[in-house]
């Protein structure tokens, strides 16, 4: 009869639930000290209204607040006393979330910083890459389908190079093949390009001189004649037309930096040991 009650899931709860109230009364020995206090200030009361405000899109009722505030209590004793039974030890999730709350902490003494007059300007030089405005090319193109055109692929896009040369009047809509490709691109970027086409093609068109007819060029999709409309060069821009950007990478900058230097700090107070596994072979 035991054994069998031993088993049984209810029996399990149960005794763990006695262990857990032993080791509370173990941790709160002598009974007569005198109660913790729970202070519920009135910024914590503006933050409950608000945020149920923000849910509910009205104000909280005086039955709804009570219960607010009630809720709030319940949750301050539950936090406190599994901390006094050490329930937050060896927690995954609880120690992802402390780490992340010391991220957002850092991440709150970088946001109260403002860049100095022209940091974001030599930030902005230093950096090139990341704001620089990318070369655009705009063309038109007249597409050779090499499954309809087999072995005679090359020589039929010269052959319909050759007559958009000599005969300029010519509607190249009326030469090549069908196909789902436009044939006209306006003002695009070359990387845009080079996603679409390639970027053996998109280079090519670059090379290109704007208003001749040239090829034919080689994609993923077959043979082009193309004649380059407009190209606009990459430039770095002005840091008005960038600033937000700008100031946004500054400060992501200037939080890895601070974070790097706090963890360099912090990790003095520490002496870090690892031990690998005796399985696992050489050492990482």
């Amino acid at each position: 009869m035991l054994k069998r009650l031993l088993r049984e899931p209810l029996a399990h709860f149960i005794i763990l639930a006695l262990a857990i109230f032993a080791v509370y009364g173990l941790l709160n020995r002598g009974g007569a000290q005198a109660p913790d206090r729970i202070i519920v200030t009135a910024p914590k009361i503006e933050q409950l209204t608000e945020v149920f405000g923000k849910t509910w899109q009205r104000p909280p009722t005086v039955e709804e607040f009570k219960g607010l505030v009630d809720d709030y209590v319940k949750e301050e004793i539950n936090v406190r006393e599994a901390l006094a039974l050490g329930l937050d030890k060896d927690d995954a999730v609880i120690r992802r979330r402390l780490s992340l709350k010391m991220g957002f902490m850092n991440a709150s003494f970088v946001d109260a910083q403002s860049p100095a007059s022209g940091e974001l300007d030599a930030y902005l030089k230093a950096h090139p890459t990341k704001f620089e405005i990318e070369p655009m090319l705009a063309f038109e193109q007249v597409f050779v389908n090499p499954d309809q055109h087999g072995d005679k692929t090359g020589q039929d896009a010269a052959s319909i190079l050759n007559t958009l040369t000599e005969n300029p009047a010519t509607d190249p809509t009326m030469l090549g093949d069908v196909s789902l490709l436009p044939a006209e691109l306006p003002l695009t970027t070359k990387s845009s390009i080079g996603q679409t086409f390639g970027t053996d093609f998109a280079e090519a068109l670059d090379k290109a001189t704007p208003g001749q007819w040239t090829g034919p060029i080689t994609s993923s999709f077959g043979l082009h004649v193309i004649k380059l409309s407009e190209r606009r060069p990459g430039r770095l821009p002005a840091l008005d037309e960038v600033r937000d950007d700008v100031a946004r990478e500054w400060a992501n900058d200037k939080r890895k930096e601070f974070e790097e230097h706090r963890l360099e700090e912090l990790l003095k107070r520490y002496a870090v040991t690892i031990e690998y596994p005796a399985k696992s072979g050489a050492t990482p």
